[in-house]
């Protein structure tokens, strides 16, 4: 979306030197290419200890000559090149870790990121996604003057989503060890220019007299060994092996130990997927590790707020003496510690306390054990407002000059407009705003009852996956190609690839697949677009996220009702959001998303198709006014598609 709104401002500033100065394409710093890996990298590969990775990082090296400004999640970097080198020499080669040196770095006055940041702050216009804002916000560096306090939030439904995960705070293995990763390093081995804190700040403090008292360098060394007590590498091995070092890892294992338990006695620990149970009837174990961990926070937050006062003093007291680089080190070296360290201590440590005794209503608290294909990958204590809107509206919203949130699929379809309207400004936070929201409805640009059918089997039973499958094969080869599947789970999307897929390219239509082909997304959709007569089946980011005119992309068939998932935190907001009117808002949303896949300029057309005959009628209001929705069997759903599509 950043790089097609991008395309369409060539249309304000055709002279693209001036389109240079004026439009900035904002993302986050995990995105973008970082040269001193790539250095290192490269050295690693002529002392002989990664000879196969010479002509990768060759061929990186002439991408990073041509690139426009070195991201690596579009633009001009060929996704494929990631299936095909790699994540080690691609998309790992950027600042994922807050290990950035800043002006100590040698690529400094070339380096992509900091050029980036450099010209959004003389561009006019900056193209950022929500999820950049949303953080920037959260960690306090969201620039609110002059020219950044005008926002256009585009596909405004994604706010309330993007904000939930900016404004949440997990107190997990993976989160801890990220934690203990950026305050001291990597405590094994040398191999990692990851040194921590102490290589980052200490030559900031000024000279070290030696002198046991000196504040400065005895905070850091206070702050450094306070963290202890968090999760180390191999973190994972040792709780899965009932082996933990320190209290943060005894805490994560009677956890694990508890989450078992509970699903034990719910369903004899035949669990596949992600575990979670909520933070009440807590075990005195428990509740003793977690009082300890909250006097752990505390050692380190005391530290670390007498470091940032050192630090600030000595812009005060050296600043005849400091050079404008140093004086910006110290300032984002003290705003990290605020936002990377001491706001996340805090909510750790106020989700502690909850955990003790459950006085925060304003959160949902619970326990998981996140898993991917029956695999423990991660496991913790999690917090997220029930309302997330709330703090983006008082940290983005309200001071701002002004605000735009615009989506094809704002407003519900519940049939009442002024319900619809109620259920946009809830999404957004716009009920919280000071003064009312000014409503705005645009009348879309194309004729949906004219290129567009709406078809809902009632003949397939939705949970036989070999009927089902045969469905997909039928209506696929009925539309020659061109169909996108849709599922609402990982394990029926597998399911239906395998009993489709030869039959099919007997046929010449060539399938693809989330989750199932060793490609990432952005590769696969490519290839969906360039391929006018293949198929692709995937679940959510596929439905969000696919822009395919023309033929590539006529016809869309959904698996079954996308019901939300009845999770701990979708149970807690369905009962302040209006519970079944909740859900039903939800739905609606992905269909209009899916459905908005279909028809994508003028001369587009295509049939929509759901192969469950339990869609009620109260979420048919999803699809755009004059649609045909029409009720049919099979047979006669093929036989009408492949006429429509032939017209």
């Amino acid at each position: 979306m950043q790089h097609q709104i991008d395309d369409e401002l060539s249309r304000l500033y055709p002279d693209e030197k001036i389109k240079a100065k004026k439009v900035i394409i904002r993302k986050g710093r995990e995105n973008y290419l970082c040269l001193l890996n790539f250095e290192d990298e490269c050295r690693n590969s002529s002392s002989g200890n990664g000879n196969n990775s010479a002509i990768i990082l060759g061929l990186m090296a002439r991408w990073i000559e041509y690139s426009r400004n070195g991201d690596l999640s579009g633009g001009d970097f060929p996704s494929w090149l990631s299936d095909l080198f790699g994540h080690k020499y691609s998309r790992g080669l950027s600042d994922r870790r807050g290990e950035c040196i800043h002006s100590l770095c040698n690529h400094y006055s070339r380096c992509f990121i900091e050029n980036n940041i450099r010209r959004a702050k003389r561009a006019d216009l900056i193209i950022a996604n929500h999820a950049l804002v949303m953080t920037q916000a959260s960690s306090g560096a969201l620039d609110m003057s002059e020219h950044n306090n005008h926002f256009i939030f585009d596909e405004g439904h994604h706010v309330f989503d993007a904000a939930d995960s900016a404004f949440s705070a997990h107190l997990s293995g993976q989160e801890g060890w990220e934690m203990r990763r950026w305050l001291r390093g990597v405590d094994s081995g040398n191999k990692s220019r990851a040194k921590g804190l102490k290589s980052r700040c200490q030559d900031l403090l000024g000279e070290d007299s030696g002198n046991a008292n000196d504040t400065g360098h005895r905070a850091l060394t206070d702050l450094l060994h306070a963290a202890l007590f968090l999760p180390s590498e191999g973190w994972h091995d040792r709780i899965a092996t009932g082996r933990p070092v320190g209290t943060t890892e005894e805490f994560l294992l009677a956890i694990g130990k508890l989450l078992y338990a509970r699903e034990n006695s719910k369903n004899n620990g035949n669990g596949h997927y992600s575990i979670e149970s909520e933070a009440v009837d807590i075990p005195p174990e428990i509740i003793k590790l977690a009082k300890i961990l909250i006097k752990n926070i505390s050692d380190i937050l005391q530290p670390l707020k007498k470091l940032q006062q050192c630090l600030k003093q000595r812009l005060d007291s050296d600043a005849k003496e400091l050079d404008s680089q140093t004086r910006a080190r110290i300032d984002l070296i003290c705003r990290s510690l605020t936002y990377r360290c001491q706001l996340t201590m805090q909510a750790w440590q106020q989700m502690l306390k909850n955990l003790i005794k459950n006085t925060d209503n304003d959160f949902v608290d619970w326990l998981a054990i996140d898993r991917i294909d029956g695999r423990d990958v991660d496991i913790g204590l999690y917090r997220h407002w029930i309302d997330p809107t709330i703090p983006f509206i008082e940290q983005v919203a309200k001071p701002a000059h002004a605000i735009v949130i615009t989506s094809a699929t704002l407003t519900d379809g519940s049939g009442d407009i002024e319900k619809d309207w109620q259920a946009a400004e809830t999404r957004t936070g716009a009920k919280y705003l000071n003064s009312p929201a000014i409503r705005a409805i645009v009348a879309s640009p194309f004729d949906y009852a004219k290129q567009t059918k709406v078809f809902i089997i009632n003949d397939v039973a939705k949970n036989e996956l070999k009927l089902l499958g045969a469905a997909y094969r039928e209506l696929m080869l009925a539309a020659g190609g061109g169909a996108l599947g849709l599922f609402t789970a990982i394990s029926r999307l597998r399911v239906i690839h395998k009993n489709i897929k030869i039959p099919l390219e007997n046929a010449g239509i060539p399938l693809y697949c989330q989750h199932v082909d060793g490609l990432n997304l952005p590769s696969l959709i490519d290839i969906f677009r360039a391929e006018v007569n293949s198929c692709l089946l995937g679940t959510d980011a596929v439905r969000d996220g696919v822009d395919v005119p023309g033929e590539s992309l006529r016809m869309i068939i959904f698996d079954r009702v996308p019901w939300p998932r009845p999770t701990i935190l979708h149970k807690a907001r369905r009962q302040v959001f209006g519970k079944k009117t909740y859900d039903d808002m939800l739905c609606r949303l992905k269909l209009k998303q899916a459905f908005g896949r279909l028809i994508r300029r003028n001369d587009d057309k295509g049939v929509f198709i759901m192969l469950d005959a339990m869609l009620p009628s109260r979420l048919l209001g999803a699809f755009p006014e004059g649609v045909e929705i029409k009720r049919l069997g099979l047979a006669e759903a093929i036989t009408k598609s492949k006429e429509f599509l032939s017209r």
